[in-house]
């Protein structure tokens, strides 16, 4: 059996790769219990939110709500109140399948597209469930939130489970400002977040 090599080094041998420095960077993890809201705030509780990342990633994992309702995310560039309520526009749209295998459909959702909005974005067209067996996960990328030149984009993808059926759910957007952001919210449009965590991560672009 012939033995995988690098650069004629065997892999166990390897301590760094060239070129592989593009990782992702553990920030800070959140984790929800009964909370009303979970935010990041450059500078806060570790945060970093600012210059020293491209990319930012947010995970959402097994977020379970108090009360069945729909996810949503909100930006601020306020550094002292954080009102969170920058102007926003985005798309959004839904692929569903049912478990007893009698309906499937991609959707558009024109009823959670913002156009130059401060609410919050919806993260999925429908509500996740209270069921013990209903949560959300998913991530979110925002660009270059220190930017003050453009406007900042952001996308996310999350899966969730409500009435006994997946939901695949695919967002894009901008924050439509060249102000900086330094914070992003978390909050179900009705009722806490019951439990889940949400892991920060920042993304070396060298």
């Amino acid at each position: 059996m012939s033995i995988v090599t690098y650069n004629n080094r065997s892999i166990a041998n390897i301590s760094a790769v060239p070129g592989a420095a593009k990782a992702l960077t553990h920030i800070k993890t959140f984790t929800a219990s009964s909370s009303s809201t979970l935010s990041f705030v450059n500078g806060s509780d570790d945060v970093v939110l600012d210059s020293t990342y491209p990319i930012y990633v947010f995970k959402f994992i097994n977020i379970h709500p108090s009360a069945s309702a729909k996810l949503g995310v909100n930006f601020s560039d306020d550094t002292s109140s954080h009102s969170y309520d920058i102007t926003k526009t985005n798309t959004l749209f839904n692929v569903q399948h049912d478990e007893a295998d009698s309906y499937g459909e991609i959707a558009y959702s024109a009823n959670d597209d913002l156009a130059q909005s401060t609410s919050d974005m919806p993260l999925s067209p429908g509500s996740t469930h209270t069921n013990n067996d209903d949560n959300l996960n998913g991530f979110l990328h925002l660009f270059n939130p220190s930017s003050t030149t453009f406007v900042k984009h952001f996308i996310a993808t999350v899966s969730h489970s409500a009435s006994a059926a997946q939901n695949q759910c695919f967002a894009a957007g901008y924050c439509n400002t060249t102000a900086a952001v330094t914070a992003v919210r978390f909050k179900f449009a009705s009722g806490n977040i019951d439990a889940g965590t949400i892991k920060l991560y920042g993304l070396k672009d060298s």
